[in-house]
Protein backbone atom coordinates (compact mmCIF):
# COMPACT_ATOMS: atom_id res chain seq x y z
CA UNK A 1 0.00 0.00 0.00
CA UNK A 2 1.90 3.38 -1.06
CA UNK A 3 0.64 6.89 -2.15
CA UNK A 4 3.23 9.10 -3.25
CA UNK A 5 4.10 10.64 -0.28
CA UNK A 6 4.28 7.79 2.22
CA UNK A 7 5.90 4.72 1.31
CA UNK A 8 5.87 1.78 4.63
CA UNK A 9 9.08 -0.56 5.06
CA UNK A 10 9.65 -3.22 2.10
CA UNK A 11 7.69 -6.04 3.04
CA UNK A 12 7.83 -9.33 0.77
CA UNK A 13 4.71 -10.25 -0.63
CA UNK A 14 5.28 -13.77 0.80
CA UNK A 15 5.29 -12.53 4.36
CA UNK A 16 2.21 -10.39 3.42
CA UNK A 17 0.11 -13.65 2.53
CA UNK A 18 1.51 -15.18 5.50
CA UNK A 19 0.46 -12.51 7.77
CA UNK A 20 -3.07 -11.96 5.88
CA UNK A 21 -3.82 -15.45 6.15
CA UNK A 22 -3.30 -15.45 10.34
CA UNK A 23 -5.66 -12.33 10.27
CA UNK A 24 -8.33 -13.79 8.70
CA UNK A 25 -7.54 -16.96 10.66
CA UNK A 26 -7.69 -14.78 13.96
CA UNK A 27 -4.40 -15.36 14.73
CA UNK A 28 -1.74 -12.54 15.92
CA UNK A 29 -0.08 -10.89 12.88
CA UNK A 30 3.89 -11.64 12.94
CA UNK A 31 6.19 -8.47 13.17
CA UNK A 32 6.89 -6.15 10.34
CA UNK A 33 3.51 -5.66 8.91
CA UNK A 34 3.07 -1.79 8.27
CA UNK A 35 0.35 -0.36 10.38
CA UNK A 36 -1.71 1.21 7.55
CA UNK A 37 -1.88 -2.57 6.11
CA UNK A 38 -3.33 -4.39 9.39
CA UNK A 39 -5.34 -1.16 10.33
CA UNK A 40 -7.11 -1.21 6.61
CA UNK A 41 -7.76 -5.07 7.32
CA UNK A 42 -9.25 -4.36 10.84
CA UNK A 43 -11.55 -1.62 8.88
CA UNK A 44 -12.82 -4.21 6.28
CA UNK A 45 -13.63 -6.58 9.44
CA UNK A 46 -15.11 -4.03 11.13
CA UNK A 47 -17.54 -3.12 8.09
CA UNK A 48 -18.31 -6.26 7.74
CA UNK A 49 -16.39 -7.06 3.88
CA UNK A 50 -16.23 -11.17 3.65
CA UNK A 51 -12.71 -11.89 2.56
CA UNK A 52 -14.29 -14.45 0.07
CA UNK A 53 -16.43 -11.76 -1.61
CA UNK A 54 -17.56 -12.66 -5.04
CA UNK A 55 -20.01 -9.56 -6.19
CA UNK A 56 -20.24 -6.29 -3.83
CA UNK A 57 -24.21 -6.43 -1.83
CA UNK A 58 -24.40 -3.35 -2.51
CA UNK A 59 -24.81 -2.16 -6.65
CA UNK A 60 -25.39 1.91 -6.33
CA UNK A 61 -27.59 4.24 -9.14
CA UNK A 62 -25.34 5.32 -11.48
CA UNK A 63 -25.84 9.32 -12.04
CA UNK A 64 -27.76 10.28 -14.80
CA UNK A 65 -26.23 13.31 -14.90
CA UNK A 66 -22.11 13.23 -14.29
CA UNK A 67 -19.95 15.87 -15.91
CA UNK A 68 -17.24 14.34 -14.84
CA UNK A 69 -18.49 11.27 -16.99
CA UNK A 70 -18.60 13.45 -19.88
CA UNK A 71 -15.55 15.31 -19.68
CA UNK A 72 -13.52 11.59 -19.18
CA UNK A 73 -14.98 9.65 -21.60
CA UNK A 74 -13.35 10.77 -24.40
CA UNK A 75 -9.97 11.36 -22.93
CA UNK A 76 -9.77 7.23 -21.77
CA UNK A 77 -11.42 6.24 -24.98
CA UNK A 78 -8.13 7.57 -26.30
CA UNK A 79 -5.79 6.37 -23.60
CA UNK A 80 -7.68 3.02 -23.98
CA UNK A 81 -5.07 1.59 -27.32
CA UNK A 82 -2.04 2.46 -24.26
CA UNK A 83 -3.64 -0.28 -22.23
CA UNK A 84 -2.16 -3.11 -24.57
CA UNK A 85 -3.42 -6.71 -24.93
CA UNK A 86 -3.49 -9.10 -21.82
CA UNK A 87 -4.95 -8.70 -18.83
CA UNK A 88 -4.84 -4.53 -17.79
CA UNK A 89 -8.32 -2.32 -17.02
CA UNK A 90 -8.66 1.04 -17.05
CA UNK A 91 -11.75 2.01 -14.50
CA UNK A 92 -13.19 5.86 -13.93
CA UNK A 93 -14.90 6.22 -10.37
CA UNK A 94 -16.88 9.36 -9.17
CA UNK A 95 -16.17 10.97 -5.66
CA UNK A 96 -18.70 8.24 -4.04
CA UNK A 97 -16.56 5.54 -5.88
CA UNK A 98 -19.60 4.35 -7.99
CA UNK A 99 -17.45 3.05 -11.23
CA UNK A 100 -18.75 5.60 -13.78
CA UNK A 101 -16.42 3.42 -16.68
CA UNK A 102 -14.26 0.45 -17.46
CA UNK A 103 -12.33 -0.63 -20.40
CA UNK A 104 -10.38 -4.06 -20.70
CA UNK A 105 -10.56 -6.73 -17.97
CA UNK A 106 -8.72 -8.06 -14.81
CA UNK A 107 -10.22 -11.36 -13.44
CA UNK A 108 -11.91 -9.86 -10.22
CA UNK A 109 -12.14 -6.45 -10.96
CA UNK A 110 -14.51 -6.21 -13.66
CA UNK A 111 -17.89 -7.11 -11.20
CA UNK A 112 -17.06 -4.27 -9.56
CA UNK A 113 -20.03 -1.87 -9.40
CA UNK A 114 -18.73 0.57 -6.55
CA UNK A 115 -15.09 0.75 -4.65
CA UNK A 116 -15.85 1.63 -1.18
CA UNK A 117 -13.85 0.17 1.70
CA UNK A 118 -17.40 -0.35 2.78
CA UNK A 119 -18.01 -2.52 0.33
CA UNK A 120 -14.92 -4.28 -1.25
CA UNK A 121 -12.15 -3.45 1.83
CA UNK A 122 -8.91 -1.48 0.69
CA UNK A 123 -7.97 -0.60 -2.27
CA UNK A 124 -5.65 1.98 -4.31
CA UNK A 125 -9.08 4.45 -5.48
CA UNK A 126 -10.27 4.41 -1.80
CA UNK A 127 -6.75 5.11 -0.49
CA UNK A 128 -6.83 7.61 -3.33
CA UNK A 129 -9.83 9.57 -2.52
CA UNK A 130 -8.85 9.74 1.03
CA UNK A 131 -5.25 10.81 0.68
CA UNK A 132 -6.08 13.13 -2.66
CA UNK A 133 -2.63 11.78 -3.97
CA UNK A 134 -1.34 8.66 -6.20
CA UNK A 135 -1.96 5.54 -4.48
CA UNK A 136 -0.83 2.15 -5.09
CA UNK A 137 -2.02 -1.00 -3.96
CA UNK A 138 -0.50 -4.94 -4.29
CA UNK A 139 -1.42 -8.41 -4.10
CA UNK A 140 -1.98 -9.32 -0.17
CA UNK A 141 -2.58 -5.51 0.94
CA UNK A 142 -5.80 -5.98 -0.22
CA UNK A 143 -8.41 -8.00 2.21
CA UNK A 144 -10.30 -9.72 -0.74
CA UNK A 145 -9.31 -13.00 -2.04
CA UNK A 146 -9.88 -12.61 -5.60
CA UNK A 147 -7.45 -9.48 -5.70
CA UNK A 148 -4.65 -11.57 -4.14
CA UNK A 149 -2.79 -11.52 -7.86
CA UNK A 150 -3.57 -7.72 -8.54
CA UNK A 151 -2.24 -5.03 -8.10
CA UNK A 152 -3.48 -1.57 -9.38
CA UNK A 153 -2.64 2.48 -9.24
CA UNK A 154 -5.44 5.23 -8.85
CA UNK A 155 -4.52 9.15 -9.25
CA UNK A 156 -7.51 11.70 -7.94
CA UNK A 157 -9.09 13.39 -10.47
CA UNK A 158 -9.40 17.39 -9.35
CA UNK A 159 -12.44 19.86 -10.28
CA UNK A 160 -11.09 22.96 -11.98
CA UNK A 161 -10.19 24.52 -9.03
CA UNK A 162 -8.71 21.83 -7.58
CA UNK A 163 -10.59 22.32 -3.86
CA UNK A 164 -12.00 18.68 -4.00
CA UNK A 165 -11.75 15.46 -5.32
CA UNK A 166 -14.31 14.16 -8.05
CA UNK A 167 -13.41 10.80 -8.83
CA UNK A 168 -10.29 8.15 -9.48
CA UNK A 169 -8.64 6.84 -12.77
CA UNK A 170 -7.46 3.51 -11.38
CA UNK A 171 -5.41 1.34 -13.86
CA UNK A 172 -5.45 -2.60 -12.47
CA UNK A 173 -3.24 -5.30 -13.92
CA UNK A 174 -1.51 -8.56 -12.85
CA UNK A 175 0.75 -8.73 -9.58
CA UNK A 176 3.38 -6.56 -10.64
CA UNK A 177 7.21 -8.24 -9.76
CA UNK A 178 8.35 -4.54 -8.71
CA UNK A 179 5.96 -3.16 -5.90
CA UNK A 180 6.62 0.16 -6.56
CA UNK A 181 6.19 2.34 -8.86
CA UNK A 182 3.32 0.60 -9.90
CA UNK A 183 4.30 -0.13 -14.16
CA UNK A 184 1.56 1.95 -15.40
CA UNK A 185 1.45 4.96 -12.94
CA UNK A 186 2.53 7.34 -14.99
CA UNK A 187 -0.49 6.24 -17.51
CA UNK A 188 -2.60 6.68 -14.65
CA UNK A 189 -1.07 10.12 -13.51
CA UNK A 190 -1.48 11.30 -17.43
CA UNK A 191 -4.91 9.89 -18.01
CA UNK A 192 -6.11 11.88 -14.66
CA UNK A 193 -4.11 14.90 -16.01
CA UNK A 194 -5.92 14.90 -19.03
CA UNK A 195 -9.29 14.25 -17.75
CA UNK A 196 -8.70 17.95 -15.20
CA UNK A 197 -7.44 19.25 -18.78
CA UNK A 198 -10.66 18.56 -20.00
CA UNK A 199 -12.97 19.64 -17.42
CA UNK A 200 -10.99 22.92 -17.15
CA UNK A 201 -11.51 23.47 -20.51
CA UNK A 202 -14.90 22.55 -20.54
CA UNK A 203 -16.02 24.84 -17.45
CA UNK A 204 -14.59 27.94 -19.49
CA UNK A 205 -16.62 26.91 -22.80
CA UNK A 206 -19.95 26.81 -20.08
CA UNK A 207 -19.10 29.80 -18.93
CA UNK A 208 -18.75 31.41 -21.77
CA UNK A 209 -21.85 30.66 -23.37
CA UNK A 210 -24.16 30.96 -19.98
CA UNK A 211 -22.66 34.96 -20.26
CA UNK A 212 -23.63 34.86 -24.01
CA UNK A 213 -26.83 33.58 -23.18
CA UNK A 214 -26.98 36.52 -20.17
CA UNK A 215 -26.57 39.35 -22.53
CA UNK A 216 -28.57 38.57 -25.46
CA UNK A 217 -31.34 38.22 -22.74
CA UNK A 218 -30.28 41.29 -21.55
CA UNK A 219 -30.37 43.35 -25.01
CA UNK A 220 -33.66 41.64 -26.34
CA UNK A 221 -35.62 42.28 -22.95
CA UNK A 222 -38.69 45.48 -23.40
CA UNK A 223 -37.11 46.60 -19.49
CA UNK A 224 -34.48 48.83 -21.50
CA UNK A 225 -31.45 49.85 -20.10
CA UNK A 226 -31.82 48.31 -16.96
CA UNK A 227 -33.13 44.74 -17.07
CA UNK A 228 -34.06 42.16 -14.87
CA UNK A 229 -32.12 39.44 -16.01
CA UNK A 230 -30.58 35.89 -14.47
CA UNK A 231 -28.61 33.41 -15.46
CA UNK A 232 -27.99 30.47 -13.81
CA UNK A 233 -26.04 26.93 -14.04
CA UNK A 234 -26.10 25.65 -10.55
CA UNK A 235 -22.20 26.90 -10.06
CA UNK A 236 -22.31 30.40 -11.64
CA UNK A 237 -24.99 32.80 -11.15
CA UNK A 238 -25.19 36.35 -13.22
CA UNK A 239 -27.65 38.62 -11.70
CA UNK A 240 -28.67 42.39 -13.18
CA UNK A 241 -29.16 44.70 -10.80
CA UNK A 242 -32.60 45.36 -11.69
CA UNK A 243 -33.10 41.98 -11.02
CA UNK A 244 -31.35 42.06 -7.64
CA UNK A 245 -33.65 44.49 -6.64
CA UNK A 246 -37.02 42.22 -7.67
CA UNK A 247 -35.11 38.95 -6.30
CA UNK A 248 -36.22 37.34 -2.98
CA UNK A 249 -33.88 34.72 -1.16
CA UNK A 250 -37.02 32.45 -1.59
CA UNK A 251 -37.01 33.05 -5.78
CA UNK A 252 -33.27 32.91 -6.07
CA UNK A 253 -33.62 29.40 -4.76
CA UNK A 254 -36.36 28.47 -6.87
CA UNK A 255 -34.30 29.45 -9.56
CA UNK A 256 -31.13 27.80 -8.54
CA UNK A 257 -33.48 24.46 -8.33
CA UNK A 258 -34.65 24.86 -11.77
CA UNK A 259 -31.28 25.59 -13.32
CA UNK A 260 -30.38 21.59 -11.70
CA UNK A 261 -33.93 20.34 -12.91
CA UNK A 262 -33.27 21.61 -16.56
CA UNK A 263 -29.57 20.06 -16.60
CA UNK A 264 -31.29 16.69 -15.48
CA UNK A 265 -34.32 17.12 -18.12
CA UNK A 266 -37.05 17.96 -15.62
CA UNK A 267 -39.47 20.77 -16.44
CA UNK A 268 -40.68 22.40 -13.53
CA UNK A 269 -42.51 25.59 -13.03
CA UNK A 270 -41.50 26.01 -9.55
CA UNK A 271 -39.25 28.50 -9.93
CA UNK A 272 -42.52 30.59 -12.11
CA UNK A 273 -44.80 30.32 -9.06
CA UNK A 274 -42.77 31.66 -6.43
CA UNK A 275 -41.78 34.42 -8.10
CA UNK A 276 -45.12 35.17 -8.80
CA UNK A 277 -45.99 35.27 -5.34
CA UNK A 278 -42.99 37.49 -4.59
CA UNK A 279 -44.89 40.29 -6.79
CA UNK A 280 -42.95 39.60 -10.36
CA UNK A 281 -43.44 37.52 -13.32
CA UNK A 282 -40.28 35.23 -14.27
CA UNK A 283 -39.89 34.09 -17.88
CA UNK A 284 -37.81 31.36 -17.84
CA UNK A 285 -35.23 29.95 -20.90
CA UNK A 286 -32.67 27.16 -20.96
CA UNK A 287 -29.15 27.61 -22.16
CA UNK A 288 -27.65 24.66 -23.94
CA UNK A 289 -24.28 23.61 -25.30
CA UNK A 290 -23.75 23.14 -29.01
CA UNK A 291 -24.10 19.54 -28.54
CA UNK A 292 -28.14 20.10 -27.46
CA UNK A 293 -27.17 19.93 -23.42
CA UNK A 294 -28.79 21.99 -21.50
CA UNK A 295 -26.27 23.94 -19.13
CA UNK A 296 -28.55 25.96 -17.20
CA UNK A 297 -30.99 28.62 -17.47
CA UNK A 298 -31.36 32.43 -18.15
CA UNK A 299 -34.82 34.13 -16.55
CA UNK A 300 -36.18 37.64 -17.19
CA UNK A 301 -38.05 38.91 -14.18
CA UNK A 302 -40.58 41.88 -14.59
CA UNK A 303 -42.58 43.22 -11.40
CA UNK A 304 -46.51 42.18 -11.96
CA UNK A 305 -48.39 45.12 -12.73
CA UNK A 306 -47.44 48.67 -14.13
CA UNK A 307 -44.34 49.04 -14.69
CA UNK A 308 -42.87 51.59 -12.19
CA UNK A 309 -40.60 54.65 -13.00
CA UNK A 310 -36.72 53.52 -12.80
CA UNK A 311 -35.46 54.74 -9.96
CA UNK A 312 -32.07 54.65 -9.00
CA UNK A 313 -30.94 51.69 -6.96
CA UNK A 314 -31.33 52.18 -2.93
CA UNK A 315 -28.14 53.64 -0.81
CA UNK A 316 -26.42 50.49 0.67
CA UNK A 317 -26.00 50.22 4.22
CA UNK A 318 -22.82 51.55 5.27
CA UNK A 319 -20.05 49.02 6.30
CA UNK A 320 -19.65 50.06 9.77
CA UNK A 321 -23.47 48.84 10.43
CA UNK A 322 -23.06 45.18 8.09
CA UNK A 323 -22.99 42.45 9.96
CA UNK A 324 -25.46 39.76 11.73
CA UNK A 325 -23.38 37.77 13.85
CA UNK A 326 -23.36 37.85 17.79
CA UNK A 327 -20.27 39.94 18.15
CA UNK A 328 -20.95 42.57 15.77
CA UNK A 329 -24.15 43.58 16.81
CA UNK A 330 -23.02 43.32 20.52
CA UNK A 331 -20.46 45.59 19.81
CA UNK A 332 -22.38 48.59 17.52
CA UNK A 333 -25.27 48.08 19.92
CA UNK A 334 -23.43 48.75 22.94
CA UNK A 335 -21.80 51.93 21.13
CA UNK A 336 -25.29 53.06 19.89
CA UNK A 337 -26.37 53.32 23.17
CA UNK A 338 -23.38 54.81 24.62
CA UNK A 339 -23.34 57.15 22.33
CA UNK A 340 -26.61 58.30 22.98
CA UNK A 341 -25.22 60.83 25.73
CA UNK A 342 -22.71 63.38 25.14
CA UNK A 343 -20.01 62.24 27.16
CA UNK A 344 -16.48 60.95 26.02
CA UNK A 345 -16.40 57.55 24.46
CA UNK A 346 -13.27 54.94 23.68
CA UNK A 347 -13.89 52.62 20.71
CA UNK A 348 -10.75 49.90 20.83
CA UNK A 349 -9.72 47.37 18.76
CA UNK A 350 -7.10 46.23 15.96
CA UNK A 351 -6.17 48.12 12.92
CA UNK A 352 -9.30 47.38 10.60
CA UNK A 353 -11.62 46.72 12.36
CA UNK A 354 -13.52 49.51 11.46
CA UNK A 355 -13.22 51.84 14.66
CA UNK A 356 -12.70 55.26 12.82
CA UNK A 357 -15.94 54.22 10.58
CA UNK A 358 -18.39 53.70 13.38
CA UNK A 359 -17.19 56.50 14.84
CA UNK A 360 -18.16 58.96 11.96
CA UNK A 361 -21.71 56.95 12.10
CA UNK A 362 -21.82 57.64 15.63
CA UNK A 363 -21.29 60.93 15.58
CA UNK A 364 -23.74 61.33 12.58
CA UNK A 365 -23.77 63.74 9.85
CA UNK A 366 -23.14 67.41 11.13
CA UNK A 367 -19.52 69.40 11.27
CA UNK A 368 -17.05 67.06 13.31
CA UNK A 369 -13.47 68.18 14.28
CA UNK A 370 -11.42 65.20 13.52
CA UNK A 371 -7.57 65.12 15.10
CA UNK A 372 -5.20 62.36 14.20
CA UNK A 373 -2.75 61.44 16.60
CA UNK A 374 -1.10 60.06 13.74
CA UNK A 375 -0.22 63.08 12.13
CA UNK A 376 -0.13 65.37 15.25
CA UNK A 377 0.88 63.61 18.20
CA UNK A 378 1.12 66.57 20.34
CA UNK A 379 -2.37 67.98 19.47
CA UNK A 380 -0.86 71.37 18.32
CA UNK A 381 -3.74 73.56 17.89
CA UNK A 382 -6.49 70.72 17.24
CA UNK A 383 -7.67 71.20 20.99
CA UNK A 384 -7.05 74.58 21.21
CA UNK A 385 -8.81 75.53 18.04
CA UNK A 386 -11.82 73.11 18.94
CA UNK A 387 -15.17 74.48 19.06
CA UNK A 388 -17.26 73.76 22.03
CA UNK A 389 -20.37 73.14 20.12
CA UNK A 390 -19.24 70.22 17.57
CA UNK A 391 -17.94 66.94 18.21
CA UNK A 392 -14.29 66.05 18.61
CA UNK A 393 -12.73 62.58 16.91
CA UNK A 394 -9.79 61.29 17.98
CA UNK A 395 -8.26 59.22 16.05
CA UNK A 396 -5.04 56.57 16.66
CA UNK A 397 -4.66 57.75 20.58
CA UNK A 398 -1.78 54.88 20.46
CA UNK A 399 0.41 57.35 18.70
CA UNK A 400 -0.23 60.14 21.47
CA UNK A 401 2.72 61.73 22.66
CA UNK A 402 3.14 63.58 26.36
CA UNK A 403 1.90 66.75 25.27
CA UNK A 404 -1.74 65.28 23.32
CA UNK A 405 -1.85 63.30 26.43
CA UNK A 406 -1.64 65.81 28.92
CA UNK A 407 -3.81 67.98 26.89
CA UNK A 408 -6.36 65.68 26.34
CA UNK A 409 -6.27 64.45 30.02
CA UNK A 410 -6.61 68.10 30.91
CA UNK A 411 -9.42 68.80 28.59
CA UNK A 412 -11.32 65.88 30.02
CA UNK A 413 -11.23 66.60 33.82
CA UNK A 414 -12.35 70.40 33.04
CA UNK A 415 -15.38 69.00 30.58
CA UNK A 416 -16.56 65.56 31.48
CA UNK A 417 -19.65 66.16 29.47
CA UNK A 418 -17.26 67.13 26.68
CA UNK A 419 -18.71 64.58 23.35
CA UNK A 420 -15.21 63.43 22.42
CA UNK A 421 -14.67 59.92 20.23
CA UNK A 422 -11.73 58.06 21.33
CA UNK A 423 -10.00 55.38 18.70
CA UNK A 424 -7.16 53.44 19.93
CA UNK A 425 -5.53 50.75 18.99
CA UNK A 426 -3.90 48.13 21.26
CA UNK A 427 -0.34 46.77 21.09
CA UNK A 428 2.32 49.02 21.55
CA UNK A 429 3.86 49.74 25.48
CA UNK A 430 1.34 52.48 27.25
CA UNK A 431 3.01 55.16 29.36
CA UNK A 432 1.39 56.45 32.55
CA UNK A 433 -0.27 59.32 31.16
CA UNK A 434 -1.76 57.48 28.37
CA UNK A 435 -2.62 54.89 31.17
CA UNK A 436 -4.46 57.30 32.63
CA UNK A 437 -6.33 58.46 29.68
CA UNK A 438 -7.63 55.24 29.18
CA UNK A 439 -8.70 54.28 32.55
CA UNK A 440 -10.69 57.48 32.68
CA UNK A 441 -12.31 56.43 29.43
CA UNK A 442 -12.84 52.90 30.14
CA UNK A 443 -16.30 52.96 31.80
CA UNK A 444 -17.24 54.54 28.23
CA UNK A 445 -15.48 52.01 25.85
CA UNK A 446 -16.51 49.14 23.54
CA UNK A 447 -14.25 46.71 22.02
CA UNK A 448 -14.79 46.02 18.23
CA UNK A 449 -14.31 42.38 17.17
CA UNK A 450 -11.73 41.22 14.79
CA UNK A 451 -13.05 40.10 11.79
CA UNK A 452 -11.30 36.32 11.90
CA UNK A 453 -14.34 36.13 15.04
CA UNK A 454 -17.00 37.36 13.25
CA UNK A 455 -16.14 35.32 9.76
CA UNK A 456 -20.08 34.72 8.92
CA UNK A 457 -20.40 38.48 8.29
CA UNK A 458 -17.66 37.93 5.63
CA UNK A 459 -20.79 37.03 2.93
CA UNK A 460 -22.83 40.49 3.80
CA UNK A 461 -19.99 42.40 3.60
CA UNK A 462 -18.71 41.41 0.19
CA UNK A 463 -21.30 43.48 -1.40
CA UNK A 464 -21.41 46.44 0.50
CA UNK A 465 -17.29 46.78 -0.04
CA UNK A 466 -17.39 46.06 -4.04
CA UNK A 467 -17.82 48.66 -5.81
CA UNK A 468 -21.00 49.60 -7.76
CA UNK A 469 -21.03 47.62 -11.15
CA UNK A 470 -21.01 49.75 -14.60
CA UNK A 471 -24.06 49.34 -16.37
CA UNK A 472 -24.87 46.79 -18.40
CA UNK A 473 -22.22 44.49 -15.78
CA UNK A 474 -23.69 41.73 -13.16
CA UNK A 475 -22.08 42.33 -9.34
CA UNK A 476 -19.90 40.81 -8.69
CA UNK A 477 -20.57 37.43 -7.11
CA UNK A 478 -18.22 34.44 -5.75
CA UNK A 479 -18.25 30.65 -6.03
CA UNK A 480 -18.72 28.86 -2.42
CA UNK A 481 -14.97 27.67 -2.65
CA UNK A 482 -14.07 31.47 -3.09
CA UNK A 483 -16.68 31.71 0.05
CA UNK A 484 -15.15 29.36 2.33
CA UNK A 485 -11.56 30.46 1.39
CA UNK A 486 -12.63 34.35 2.15
CA UNK A 487 -13.86 32.94 5.45
CA UNK A 488 -10.83 31.13 6.64
CA UNK A 489 -8.63 33.50 6.37
CA UNK A 490 -7.43 35.14 9.48
CA UNK A 491 -7.51 38.86 8.14
CA UNK A 492 -4.65 40.67 10.21
CA UNK A 493 -5.96 43.72 8.41
CA UNK A 494 -9.59 43.19 9.14
CA UNK A 495 -12.52 44.24 7.09
CA UNK A 496 -9.89 47.38 5.48
CA UNK A 497 -7.68 44.61 4.30
CA UNK A 498 -11.23 42.85 3.27
CA UNK A 499 -12.14 46.09 0.80
CA UNK A 500 -8.92 45.82 -0.49
CA UNK A 501 -9.07 42.41 -1.52
CA UNK A 502 -12.76 42.89 -2.65
CA UNK A 503 -11.87 46.53 -4.45
CA UNK A 504 -8.55 45.38 -6.52
CA UNK A 505 -10.37 41.85 -7.61
CA UNK A 506 -13.33 44.16 -9.00
CA UNK A 507 -11.31 46.69 -10.74
CA UNK A 508 -8.28 43.92 -12.23
CA UNK A 509 -10.13 40.82 -13.14
CA UNK A 510 -10.96 40.12 -16.94
CA UNK A 511 -13.02 36.93 -16.30
CA UNK A 512 -16.77 36.65 -16.39
CA UNK A 513 -18.87 35.10 -13.57
CA UNK A 514 -19.07 34.40 -10.14
CA UNK A 515 -14.80 35.01 -8.42
CA UNK A 516 -13.22 31.64 -8.05
CA UNK A 517 -10.98 30.77 -5.51
CA UNK A 518 -7.96 30.83 -8.36
CA UNK A 519 -8.45 34.03 -8.69
CA UNK A 520 -7.59 35.30 -4.66
CA UNK A 521 -4.68 36.62 -3.79
CA UNK A 522 -2.21 33.80 -2.73
CA UNK A 523 -2.39 33.88 1.40
CA UNK A 524 -6.34 33.88 0.87
CA UNK A 525 -6.66 31.05 -1.86
CA UNK A 526 -3.46 28.73 -0.02
CA UNK A 527 -5.01 29.27 3.36
CA UNK A 528 -3.41 29.87 6.42
CA UNK A 529 -0.66 27.29 7.58
CA UNK A 530 -1.80 24.42 10.21
CA UNK A 531 1.76 24.52 11.09
CA UNK A 532 4.78 26.93 11.25
CA UNK A 533 6.80 26.39 8.32
CA UNK A 534 10.59 26.22 8.04
CA UNK A 535 12.79 29.65 6.82
CA UNK A 536 13.69 26.86 3.41
CA UNK A 537 9.82 25.82 3.30
CA UNK A 538 8.92 29.64 3.58
CA UNK A 539 11.66 30.30 0.94
CA UNK A 540 10.20 27.00 -1.32
CA UNK A 541 6.45 28.29 -1.35
CA UNK A 542 7.20 31.48 -2.44
CA UNK A 543 9.23 30.50 -5.38
CA UNK A 544 6.57 27.94 -6.12
CA UNK A 545 3.42 30.62 -5.70
CA UNK A 546 5.75 33.11 -7.72
CA UNK A 547 6.21 30.73 -10.57
CA UNK A 548 2.64 30.12 -10.25
CA UNK A 549 1.90 33.76 -10.71
CA UNK A 550 4.22 33.93 -13.88
CA UNK A 551 2.47 31.02 -15.38
CA UNK A 552 -1.02 32.25 -14.52
CA UNK A 553 -2.08 29.32 -12.10
CA UNK A 554 -0.83 26.74 -14.73
CA UNK A 555 0.53 24.12 -12.63
CA UNK A 556 1.80 22.26 -15.24
CA UNK A 557 4.27 24.80 -16.91
CA UNK A 558 5.13 25.80 -13.18
CA UNK A 559 6.41 22.96 -12.44
CA UNK A 560 8.45 22.82 -15.71
CA UNK A 561 10.01 26.35 -14.91
CA UNK A 562 11.01 24.91 -11.25
CA UNK A 563 12.18 21.76 -12.51
CA UNK A 564 10.22 19.55 -11.00
CA UNK A 565 7.32 17.27 -11.71
CA UNK A 566 3.68 18.05 -11.63
CA UNK A 567 2.80 15.59 -8.65
CA UNK A 568 5.77 16.85 -6.85
CA UNK A 569 4.39 20.42 -6.92
CA UNK A 570 1.17 19.02 -6.02
CA UNK A 571 2.36 17.25 -2.76
CA UNK A 572 4.11 20.32 -1.87
CA UNK A 573 1.58 22.91 -2.01
CA UNK A 574 -0.31 19.93 -0.22
CA UNK A 575 2.54 19.84 2.77
CA UNK A 576 2.32 23.78 3.10
CA UNK A 577 -1.30 23.08 4.02
CA UNK A 578 -1.12 19.98 6.35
Amino acid sequence: MTTTEHTPAATALSSLYDARERFLTGRPLPDGVPEEIAAAWRRARFFGVPHDLREPAARPVRPVDSALLDAARPVLERIVPALGAGRSLLALTDERLRVLWTAGSVPGLETCPVLSEQEVGDNSAALALRTRRRAEMHGPEHFLDRWQDVSAVSVPVLDPEGAQVLGTVTVAAGLATARSPHPQAALAEAAAAAVETELRARAGRAERVLLDAYLRAAADTVCGADPAVVALDGRNRLVSDAAQRLLTPGVLEALERTAVSARRGDATAEAAAVAESAGCTARITPVRLDDGTVLGVVAVLERLGDSPPSTPAPPRSPVTLTGSSVPWRHAVTCAVELARSPEPLLLTGERGTGKSALARELLGQGAVRVADAARDSGLAGALTAWPADRPLLLRHAERLEQPGVAALNSLLDTRPDARVLVTYTPGAPVGPCLQRLLDKLSARSVTLPPLRERAEDIRELLPVLAPRPVPGQPPLTWTLDALRALELHPWPGNVTELAHVVRALAEQRRMSGPVRRAELPDPVREGPAARPLSPMEHAERAAILEALRRHGGNKARAAAALGIGRATLYRKLRGYRD
